[in-house]
């Protein structure tokens, strides 16, 4: 798998190879035959990109096997997995580990039909209710990127949705919005220990590198692959973490060596036993990032996000940064 940087030159030749491309979406009607270009909430067409893969060459998941927590034994304790654990439900964990090579997995939760997903570019793991007007969509990856965040699609109309965001962006469902599930990212042991009865998905039946990371040292880079905007304000790092609710971003900073945060409504706490899944080459042996829970004031926890700040800039450019001094 490649180094980081041969990742970068072999992605920045795409962006060059792309870019008259990105300019006309007639071009793409060979891949997307069933795609609405006419409809769209782009302001540019050149936001798009080509991540390397084809339509469906990341792909996505449907229906996996799960298997007991304690039969689990491939994972390292500080393993990053996104919990989802749904009122009245079993408790799922959805390895990182998997979601690297794949990225969507659409799965049935008590009869909730759901998306779980991962851009390791913007380290954005979000899970969605796949219902939206009337219709239930199931998701495949594009092989597109908009601000190295990527693009899904639904395989009932071929529309592009933004990841990030959870919002059609082009397409016939251009403007609906999924919604969002309150899930998070934790450590292995820390989801193992709190749900000793639970469920974690099992390996996937693809030939791929599974527990390896092949975007190494990504996380420490000074810049994004292929994204071209501006860097966040306030002197954050562009690939430093935030926890974002809503259009407002907690740097992990502020958080990280803290037990809670009481403010704006809500409680946000941190505590280590979580490995990052892109800094070094094997993801169990990343550094410790920690975990992140948020819940509001009755204690229910909140949907949120764990992702780069330049990510968040990009997508919320006029949203609040939670600041030490005070929200900016």
């Amino acid at each position: 798998m490649l180094h980081l940087q041969r990742l970068a030159t072999a992605f920045a030749a795409c962006a060059i190879c792309w870019a008259s491309a990105a300019a006309e979406p007639a071009r793409w009607a060979a891949e997307w035959p069933e795609t609405d270009f006419s409809r769209t909430t782009l302001d540019s067409w050149g936001e798009v990109v080509s991540g390397g893969p084809p339509k469906d060459g990341i792909p996505a998941l449907s229906s996996p096997d799960f298997r007991p927590v304690a039969d689990e034994s491939r994972l390292g304790a500080r393993e990053p997995v996104i919990a989802v654990e749904l009122d009245g439900e079993t408790p799922r964990a959805y390895p990182i580990r998997y979601l690297m090579w794949h990225e969507i997995v659409n799965d049935e939760i008590g009869g909730r039909p759901v998306a779980v997903t991962f851009c390791p570019l913007c380290n954005s793991g979000i899970t969605f209710d796949r219902r939206v007007q009337g219709r239930t969509l199931s998701f495949g990856v594009s092989g597109k990127l908009r601000h190295s965040d990527m693009i899904m699609y639904d395989r009932q109309t071929e529309s592009w949705w933004q990841q990030a965001l959870g919002e059609a962006i082009v397409g016939e469902m251009t403007g609906a919005t999924l919604d969002t599930l309150p899930t998070w990212m934790e450590g292995w042991a820390q989801f193992a220990a709190r749900n000793p009865d639970g469920l974690v998905m099992d390996e996937p039946g693809w030939n791929r590198r599974y527990g390896a990371n092949p975007y190494r040292s990504y996380d420490s880079a000074r810049r994004p692959f292929l994204y071209s905007g501006e860097n966040p304000p306030h002197g954050i790092p562009p690939l430093a973490r935030v926890v974002r609710v809503g259009d407002r971003a907690w740097p992990l900073d502020r958080l990280a060596g803290r037990e809670v945060i009481r403010e704006a409504g809500l409680e946000l706490s941190w505590r280590p036993g979580q490995a990052s899944a892109l800094d070094s080459g094997a993801i169990a042996e990343g550094r410790d990032v920690g975990s992140v829970r948020v819940r509001d004031a009755a204690g229910r926890d909140v949907a949120h996000d764990m992702l780069f700040a330049f990510a968040f800039h990009a997508f919320w450019p006029e949203g609040t940064w939670m600041l030490e001094g005070g929200p900016r």
